[in-house]
């Protein structure tokens, strides 16, 4: 069968991680090809296609042209036989499932990714201020998926993954590893209990590799 369509992107981007477990669970291939960036995405070719230069950006086999992480996690869910699955076959379960890719994007990767950018990756400009403000913010955000989860609830809309689980998981994994320490989890036994349940499905670990859990949190001293 001929590959659905390609990424394109700089290695071990979470964004599209979650993509290309969406595509295993519909029965697509995706090609991820050589990508290097400041490069390729600067190249004529890759700009005609996405004059922003930005990455993830993909390209379907029957050329169409995407970037931004939610669209292209959605129309990969939408493409394939498990779409009412990933993305909800009514109203409220799509609007739900909508409002979890938002806050992942809008909560978990402004409060939780970029400290690990700034102060740990070194991608990111460091200071110190935005560093608390966001880790304080991403305090607030697990107690709200605590919360959430209360009662064993094993996904965050209704009783099977759908494509909210498979962002907001995206976002939690390099948390874990760095910010959610050891003294932070005791309060969060529903989101631990969680993290960990999909952190050992085979599809997570092809991509995300075993689930690191920090025992002392990153600073922006570290």
């Amino acid at each position: 069968m001929a590959p659905f369509g390609k990424i394109y992107t700089y290695p071990n981007n979470v964004r599209v991680h979650r993509a290309l477990i969406i595509a295993d669970i519909n029965g697509l291939e995706i090609e991820v090809p050589q990508f290097t960036m400041r490069e390729t995405n600067k190249t004529p070719e890759f700009l005609a296609k996405f004059p922003l230069g930005k990455v993830p950006a993909f390209e379907s086999a029957d050329g169409v042209h995407l970037t931004e992480s939610i669209a292209i996690a959605t129309y990969i869910a939408k493409s394939g036989p498990k779409a009412d699955q990933l993305l909800g076959a009514d109203a409220k379960t799509q609007a739900l499932i909508t409002q979890w890719a938002s806050f992942t994007e809008s909560e978990l990767f402004q409060n939780g990714f970029i400290p690990i950018a700034m102060a740990a990756m070194k991608v990111y400009t460091l200071d110190e201020r935005r560093f608390n403000d966001c880790v304080a913010g991403l305090e607030r955000d697990l107690k709200y998926l605590e919360v959430v989860l209360q009662g064993g609830k094993k996904y965050l809309v209704g009783d099977q993954l759908t494509m909210a689980d498979l962002m907001v998981t995206s976002m939690l994994y390099p948390a874990f590893k760095y910010l959610v320490d050891a003294e932070l989890r005791k309060g969060l036994p529903n989101l631990v209990a969680y993290v960990k349940a999909f952190a050992a499905v085979p599809e997570h670990k092809k991509y995300y590799g075993e689930l690191e859990l920090c025992e002392t949190r990153l600073t922006a001293q570290s």
